[in-house]
């Protein structure tokens, strides 16, 4: 970042109310990608850890809570 962009930014976040600066600092944390993570080969350990008729059961739960309005009436 040039040091003209960062004064700026600074100088407008400055000017916010704390509760504001808050929610900028919250903002910019979600826009930087998050460092790290697991890769898929590492996870193939779990693979087949969740058995066929749980995978069932979670599967019709699914279905059936999905796209599905709470509290709406028609």
């Amino acid at each position: 970042m040039s040091p003209k962009l960062r004064e700026e930014l600074l100088q407008q976040v400055a000017l916010l109310p704390e509760e504001e600066q808050k929610k900028v600092l919250a903002f910019v944390k979600g826009l930087v990608p998050t460092v790290g993570g697991v890769s898929g080969k590492d996870l193939l350990k779990f693979s087949g850890a969740i058995g066929p008729a749980d995978l069932r059961t979670m599967t019709e739960a699914i279905e059936e809570g999905c796209e599905r309005v709470v509290g709406r009436t028609p």
